[in-house]
């Protein structure tokens, strides 16, 4: 009897991608690039920025990723790098993060604005489909994907939704990549001062994951899932082919 043949393992990708690791959910960000043959990196320091062709601004607290790449001298080096042309992806805070512009920025104790690196000419609200308990999954049509292991490059993405934000608005330069139909969106969570539930927010289409150039950005966690073909999206920026 012969022996029922082994999946083609999946060839290298050839580039080297940086996760931004002073929070969030670099882990699993880090084994799905090394699921697809690449090698990944954590970057603390911006002296470990050098030597990378991509980078991975992962899922966390946006607000703590400010602070922390500020503290540790890595947000202006981000911000030349995205400026100069670097492949970037950010999930989930990491989109707020690639943001120019936040619909409801958290402000510290001093009254200072959360800043972001920009790079995506988009506003961008934050936790907008309300807190922890309002996190769900769908699943959703999504643009440009190409065939990765089993799964076809047509069939929907299952998207899981933490705490997530949404884009409220794009520039002409931003394509839209999938969106949360209207009739799947959940209910407007509370308000950012607790004062109830946000009435101003309509049960519409919500874009969710958008690219400009060689930037990327979901608001929601492929890596989380077992879902490959995002990351695969990226690899392909990375070496011009998508």
């Amino acid at each position: 009897m012969t022996a029922p043949s082994s999946p083609a393992p999946t060839p290298p990708s050839g580039v080297v991608v940086g996760v931004l690791a002073v929070q969030g959910d670099v882990r699993e960000h880090i084994a799905t690039i090394e699921s697809l043959g690449g090698r990944a990196v954590p970057v603390r320091r911006a002296s470990e920025l050098a030597g990378i062709d991509g980078l991975i601004i992962p899922g966390g607290e946006s607000t703590t990723m400010d602070k922390l790449t500020r503290t540790f001298g890595l947000a202006e080096p981000l911000r030349g790098l995205i400026a100069g042309g670097l492949p970037v992806y950010g999930s989930c805070a990491g989109m707020i993060m690639l943001s120019d512009v936040l619909a409801d920025p958290s402000a510290d104790r001093l009254g200072n604005p959360q800043q972001t690196l920009g790079g995506l000419d988009m506003v961008v609200r934050r936790n907008a489909f309300g807190r922890q308990r309002e996190s769900f999954e769908a699943d959703l049509a999504f643009d440009g994907l190409a065939t990765t292991g089993s799964a076809d490059g047509g069939d929907p993405v299952r998207a899981v939704f933490i705490r997530a934000p949404w884009v409220e608005k794009v520039g002409e330069g931003v394509e839209v990549l999938a969106q949360v139909p209207a009739s799947e969106t959940p209910q407007p969570g509370p308000a950012p001062d607790g004062d109830g539930a946000r009435t101003d927010l309509e049960p519409v289409a919500r874009i969710v994951a958008v690219r400009s150039g060689n930037l990327l950005a979901t608001s929601f966690h492929p890596e989380v899932t077992g879902e490959r073909r995002v990351h695969e999206l990226f690899i392909r920026m990375i070496r011009g082919e998508a």
